[in-house]
């Protein structure tokens, strides 16, 4: 069993940050994604896209690389946020955040906190309340 198995259910979303939301909306809607969810961040606009269960996660940002690896996190679906941050944690896992934190998506908010690899890459552990 993988460590992670206890805790997570798979892929949640791909966030990728964009400079242009409405060329990038409209890049998404014409390949067929349909918008799931729009919200916003601290006057960031989030949208969430989705093609038959891959979810992109994109929001308006100054930080845009735009060259191939513009891809900011990989999210995946956390059942039981609190043990995944201890159990990470204790296998001396690199997590950015000092704590789990919330943001006011979807019905009922969620929480997240993310995982930095030996790449610089990060994984997102995100429970949907």
């Amino acid at each position: 069993m993988a460590l992670i198995d206890t805790f997570a259910t798979g892929l949640q979303h791909i966030g990728i940050p964009t400079s242009n939301m409405a060329a990038t909306s409209d890049f998404w809607a014409k390949l067929g994604f349909s918008l799931k969810g729009e919200f916003n961040n601290d006057g960031s606009l989030v949208r969430f896209f989705e093609f038959h269960g891959l979810v992109i996660e994109t929001w308006e940002s100054a930080e845009v690389n735009p060259h191939a690896g513009t891809i900011n996190h990989i999210s995946l679906n956390a059942t039981d946020i609190e043990n995944a941050f201890k159990t990470l944690k204790a296998h001396g896992f690199e997590i950015i955040e000092d704590q789990i934190k919330e943001l006011p998506f979807w019905d009922n908010g969620i929480r997240y906190f993310n995982v930095l690899g030996p790449n610089g890459e990060i994984v997102e552990f995100c429970k949907i309340n």
